[in-house]
Parts: C-alpha cells; structure tokens; sequence
C-alpha cells in the first residue's frame, strides 16, 4: 500500500498503472472515504475529491483488475462505513 499526503501535487505522483482502491484518511487515521479508479485514472479520480472531501493523507493498494478492486472497496466500506461515501450506492 502507498500513501501520500492529499494534496494535488502528490497525488500526481501516485502510480497509474493499475487499478486501485484508495482511502482519503484525516491526521489522525481514520478513514473519510474509500473509492476505485481504473487504470490510467488513478490521479484524476482522486484530486476530483479535493475540495470536497477532507483528508490529510491518501492511501492506495494496486490490484492487477477492476473487478477485485471493487470487490475489495465493497468489504473496506461495509467494515468501516467511511462518513462521506453514501450508503447503498
């Protein structure tokens, strides 16, 4: 798992390669929100939250397709109900 603070400049940094599940955490670790991007949306997907959704620091894990990363968001989001990802989406 990588992780980076969560501001635009970093995030741009973070690898495009492969689909993720990323969670936008505050200082003090606990989680805001957890999302997918397929690859090659990585960055673009998770700057589309600045702004909007508080963080301090981004945490990402590659999965090698999209399909077992929203598999793996679904579990995160049951476990621990992030407060701004909206329920029953």
């Amino acid at each position: 798992m990588k992780t980076t603070k969560y501001s635009s400049n970093l995030i741009n940094q973070l690898p495009n390669n492969k689909p993720v599940v990323y969670e936008i955490q505050t200082a003090g670790g606990n989680k805001n929100y957890i999302g997918t991007a397929k690859r090659g949306r990585v960055t673009g997907r998770i700057a589309e939250h600045i702004g909007t959704i508080p963080g301090a620091q981004v945490k990402i894990k590659q999965f090698s397709s999209i399909q077992e990363a929203r598999k793996s968001e679904a579990k995160q989001i049951s476990k621990f109900q992030p407060k701004y990802n909206k329920q029953g989406k």
